[in-house]
């Protein structure tokens, strides 16, 4: 693994995941203990997945999913879910360049019901202009359910007429085709996967910091990687001596 520190290379001996998913919770809370309103939260929050979106890109991790909108989240208020919203369209807008420039391939995966269409018509623009890019792929959660995705899938099944139903087939109809994570990060302490990548994370290794993802850092993801590469991973095998 190679670490960047002050733009030098430094060699480290860790397992670098190929895959990390990230449940990026605590903007609300990051919000109300400065007392300011919740949308501050969200806007540094963004900031966050940008540190971690470079770093990552650095240490050769291929794949970034992270859970930015659920299909609960509807359930909050109209002026919050409104401001998601245009917060994301404003984050589409303001990194592509970037993106373009990195090799970052962008990738949403989840519903398309109620997201509104100006926001639709720039995801596809960017997944098109990105598609090619092979550096990191930032796979963005996003008016997704882990249910939501399993019952598509089996809808999808049956629209097709498929028989004889295996795990590699199944996959096939999932949102996307992504290798599984093989670390889940959760940020601000709750011990809850919250719907997120039933599926996928069957044999992921799971990571729990009190960290409010604002205050989500180059450090912290060291963190989490050296606790991953400490682990014993058997896949419901036996462990190794």
């Amino acid at each position: 693994m190679l670490k960047y520190y002050n733009n030098e290379v430094i060699k480290m001996e860790k397992k670098v995941p190929e895959h990390i998913a990230i449940i990026m919770d605590g903007n609300g809370r990051w919000a109300k203990k400065r007392g300011l309103a919740r949308t501050f939260g969200h806007m540094e929050g963004a900031k966050a997945l940008r540190r971690i979106i470079e770093y990552l890109s650095k240490i050769n991790v291929k794949y970034l999913t992270v859970y930015a909108f659920s299909t609960e989240n509807w359930n909050r208020s109209e002026d919050e879910v409104s401001t998601l919203m245009s917060l994301f369209l404003k984050y589409i807008k303001n990194e592509k360049k970037s993106m373009i420039k990195n090799g970052i391939r962008f990738f949403v995966s989840g519903r398309k019901n109620n997201v509104p269409k100006n926001l639709l018509e720039e995801i596809e623009k960017l997944q098109e202009e990105t598609k090619e890019n092979r550096n990191l792929t930032l796979n963005i959660a996003f008016n997704y359910g882990g249910r939501a995705e399993l019952v598509d899938a089996v809808n999808k099944i049956i629209e097709n007429n498929e028989k004889n139903i295996d795990e590699e087939k199944f996959k096939k109809y999932l949102y996307n085709d992504f290798p599984d994570p093989d670390l889940v990060i959760r940020t601000s302490g709750e011990y809850r996967i919250s719907n997120f990548l039933l599926w996928q994370i069957a044999y992921a290794e799971l990571y729990i910091t009190d960290v409010l993802w604002p205050d989500f850092d180059e450090k912290e993801i060291e963190k989490a990687i050296e606790s991953y590469s400490n682990r014993n991973r058997r896949f419901g095998g036996v462990e190794n001596v």
